[in-house]
Order: C-alpha cells, then structure tokens, then sequence
C-alpha cells in the first residue's frame, strides 16, 4: 500500500526550510500546490467521489504567529519503535530530536522522527517527520492530527511553520495507512494554520 510520504515529500520538502523569516508567499506556494495536488486525479489521495467535486482545502488564514524558530536538541541512544498507523501497518521510527518553542507566551515541544526506511533513500535521507495535535483537532481540524514536513538542521535552531501543516491521507480516504501521532505530541493550545478538516 503506497503510504503518505512518496507522493506528498516530493512536493513540499522544499518548503520552509533555511527561512528564518516568516514569508507569506511560501504559504501561498504551499496552498497552490496542494490543491492542485488533490485536483490531480493521478496523485489525489480524495474518493473518485470527492474528486468529482473538489474545488479547494479549506485552510487557517496565515498567521504569523504560528511560524516558530524553535531550538534543536538532538536526542542521543534512542531506540528504533514501531509506530502506530491507521492499519496493521507498524513502519520503524525513530525519535532524532526535541524541538522547544513559545507561542503567545507559552512554551511547548514535540518530538521529530525520523523514518528508518525512507532515511535509507538518498532524496529523503535528511528528512524529518513532525506530527502533532492540537485543541483544534476534532472540531475545525481533523481529529487525527496532523503532519509537517522538516530537514536536520545545521544549527541548534528549526523552523516550525505551522501554516504549512497538512492532513494525513486518511483524513481523506480510508484506504491509505497513516502514522498516528503520539501522545507526546499533543499540544494544549489552538494551532489555528494549516489545512483544516474537510468532512464536517
């Protein structure tokens, strides 16, 4: 089963990624390209039912507020786990870092992963996979949480551009296999950005 990430890395690692300053046009980008994305019947993760109709994803307005320069710790001795999916599907993980940062004051972290399997890929071998969930998630955002794509940093600092978080697959179609996120990476704020649900 082709899982979340062959399709949808390929269009948004280049995103957010070196900015240290919030930058509206690389939302938009952002935007533009999912939808058109999910309006491409060969790579739309939508029902052939929902694709008959599809228009556009509700987004969050971009808020800067929700574009964070969080500070990097990477996690030393961790172990490879297995993580829950949406499936039977249990694909190794690993936790390579804790990212700390504050908004509207107060401070929160998550964890950041890094996927055993797709790290042995060349195009993906930097890549970092940060889930989460928010006070939003079950009411104006998907209830499973969502996802945003990173890099390893250079440096002890990331940026966490919530404006680009986006939906697993399965928020859309039940027939793809998504990670879940971690109960760690639950935050007890409003992440008002990104793509909202797109079943009421």
């Amino acid at each position: 089963m082709r899982t979340l990430f062959t399709l949808f890395i390929l269009l948004h690692l280049n995103l957010g990624f070196g900015q240290e300053k919030f930058d509206v046009s690389a939302v938009t980008k952002f935007q533009t390209e999912l939808n058109e994305e999910y309006a491409d019947a060969k790579k739309s993760p939508l029902t052939a039912e929902d694709l008959a109709e599809f228009k556009t994803l509700d987004f969050y307005p971009i808020d800067e507020k929700f574009f964070v320069v969080a500070k990097f710790i990477r996690t030393q001795k961790e172990k490879p786990f297995e993580m829950e999916t949406s499936t039977d599907r249990k694909p190794l993980y690993v936790k390579y870092g804790e990212l700390s940062f504050t908004i509207d004051g107060r401070d929160f972290k998550l964890n950041v992963y890094k996927n055993i399997e797709l790290s042995k890929k060349k195009e993906y071998k930097d890549y970092l996979f940060l889930p989460f969930s928010d006070l939003t998630s079950g009411k104006d955002s998907y209830i499973g949480g969502k996802y945003i794509d990173l890099r390893i940093p250079k440096g002890d600092t990331i940026v966490i551009d919530f404006n680009t978080s986006y939906n697993p697959y399965c928020a859309y179609n039940h027939k793809y296999s998504c990670p879940k996120v971690p109960l760690e990476n639950d935050l007890d704020i409003e992440i008002k950005a990104g793509v909202k649900k797109f079943h009421d």
